[in-house]
């Protein structure tokens, strides 16, 4: 059905209802199996930093590799690539919990992740084809609140009933896993195909004019890695966090984002992307700075707590990178572009843990000390964003090359 038909149609059928229903579905498997990992991993395999650095290498593999989507939607709506993508993120991850030793982990990981990172490559397209420009930050930013809000109900779930009924990792990973997997059949037999009215481009394209969203896409994969692989690991194994104790502080943790993210659509609608990607970089450094400073200096858990809390809600800024591309893209360049940076945002992910686990051997401050650097280079290179980000005006040195497009 073409884009523009689908208003005819009632509205939990229509495609912006689809993406919500996507991002309600995506966090109960992901989020379910993030919150247990720490704890199973440490339990299941005794895993140390090394060990749960290599895990996350593997994980991210996929993402690297996510410029493959390029190739299957020359066969494959990339509707039907998300859903199909969502099926598989929610299997495996059920799978999870009937193999707690390395190999099984490690595998059951790596298919998972496959799921997760193709079905993120594919909704970030259909996010910037089907949502209005003018009406996008604010649609993200619903959107971002509707995934908390989901993950929420996983937590509050595991809080509850974790201990009363002595739940086991299994018993989560299935439920978890399952009710994904139930959701995507859902959608791929209740919605219809839409169509956009722009046809994507169905190769690989390298643009230099989106030089500087490729480097931004980089750094913040990098930085990613430190606070995805190793501030919830910190949570673990320095202040000794239990099961429901992680959950109570994700918990805390979406509350916040519940209310949050709406609001910062709007702040992205209202101060632009470039001030708004400055200000998330500069507090990104400063909390990463403080991350460091609990083990120089022995700061209590509190602090940690309310730092880990501070570092999502900066981390929820980044749907101004989203559209800052969208206004800078041309149409047919969304879903190519999608998957080659979501390929750049995996680069540093290959090899980043690893090293850092190795690192985090020796000296854990010495890795989030790292992560302040990535930071500030993200800062700088958020400065060369434009007021007005439009084709043609990319960068602040786009009007040095060209003249200006007429008012």
């Amino acid at each position: 059905m073409p884009l523009d038909q689908a208003s005819t149609l009632p509205f939990w059928r229509r495609p912006i209802t689809l993406l919500f229903m996507m991002a309600l579905a995506m966090p109960i498997a992901f989020n379910g199996w993030s919150l247990l990992l720490n704890n199973f991993v440490k339990e299941a395999a005794n895993f140390d930093g090394a060990d749960i650095g290599v895990l996350h290498t593997i994980r991210e593999i996929p993402g690297f590799l996510a410029v493959g989507v390029i190739a299957v939607i020359m066969f494959v709506r990339e509707q039907v690539l998300g859903l199909v993508s969502l099926i598989l993120l929610g299997v495996a991850t059920a799978l999870t919990g009937f193999f707690p030793a390395m190999g099984g982990i490690l595998t059951l990981t790596m298919l998972s992740s496959i799921g997760f990172h193709y079905y993120e490559t594919v909704n970030q397209s259909l996010q910037l084809q089907w949502l209005p420009k003018d009406r996008a930050p604010q649609m993200l930013g619903w959107l971002l609140a509707a995934g908390s809000a989901m993950t929420a109900v996983v937590y509050v779930i595991v809080i509850l009933l974790w201990e009363p009924l002595n739940l086991t990792y299994n018993a989560v990973y299935v439920g978890a896993g399952m009710a994904t997997t139930v959701i995507a059949l859902l959608c791929m037999l209740l919605y219809p195909q839409f169509e956009a009215p722009h046809p994507q481009v169905k190769k690989l394209i390298l643009r230099r004019r989106y030089w500087l969203y490729y480097a931004l896409q980089f750094m913040a994969g990098a930085r990613r890695q430190i606070f995805v692989v190793f501030a919830g690991f910190m949570m673990v194994e320095k202040f000794g966090f239990k099961v429901h104790e992680i959950a109570w502080l994700y918990l805390i943790n979406l509350g916040i984002n519940m209310a949050v993210a709406p609001v910062l659509g709007q702040i992205v609608a209202r101060y632009g992307e470039r001030k708004t990607l400055i200000f998330e970089y500069a507090g990104l450094a400063l909390v990463f700075l403080a991350y460091g400073g609990l083990y120089w200096f022995s700061w209590g858990v509190a602090l940690a707590a309310t730092l880990y809390v501070i570092d999502h809600i900066f981390f929820g800024l980044a749907l101004a990178l989203k559209t800052y591309f969208q206004k800078i893209a041309d149409p047919g360049d969304i879903a190519p572009t999608a998957a080659v940076a979501f390929t750049i945002n995996h680069i540093a992910a290959v090899f980043l843990p690893v090293l850092l686990g190795l690192l985090w051997v020796v000296s854990p401050p010495l890795v989030f000390a790292l992560a302040a650097s990535m930071a500030l280079i993200s800062l700088a290179l958020a400065c060369l964003i434009p007021r007005h980000p439009e084709p043609g005006n990319e960068t602040i040195f786009a009007r040095l090359v060209t003249p200006a497009p007429a008012q």
